[in-house]
């Protein structure tokens, strides 16, 4: 069963709010990605790109971190288990 990628952008940021990850949507000339300020973690998507693409850099970002300890949704740990680097 797949997900609406709206209801999968939702899981992630749930997500992220556990991790105590800050996402931020902006607009520019970026694909996205993660950053620390002010030892702060934050992932940025670009809202203007497709919310494919924008799913694909937050599963990108979740896959490099530890979450074996971390109870993910079975379809979101698919996700990002399935995305490719």
């Amino acid at each position: 069963m797949s997900l609406k990628p709206d209801k999968l952008f939702n899981m992630f940021e749930e997500l992220a709010e556990k991790l105590n990850i800050n996402i931020v949507q902006g607009k520019g000339s970026f694909n996205g990605g993660t950053c620390t300020f002010n030892n702060e973690n934050y992932i940025v998507v670009n809202k203007s790109k497709p919310i494919e693409q924008r799913l694909k850099v937050l599963a990108i970002v979740f896959k490099k971190k530890k979450l074996s300890d971390t109870y993910l949704v079975p379809a979101l740990r698919s996700f990002i288990d399935e995305v490719t680097i």
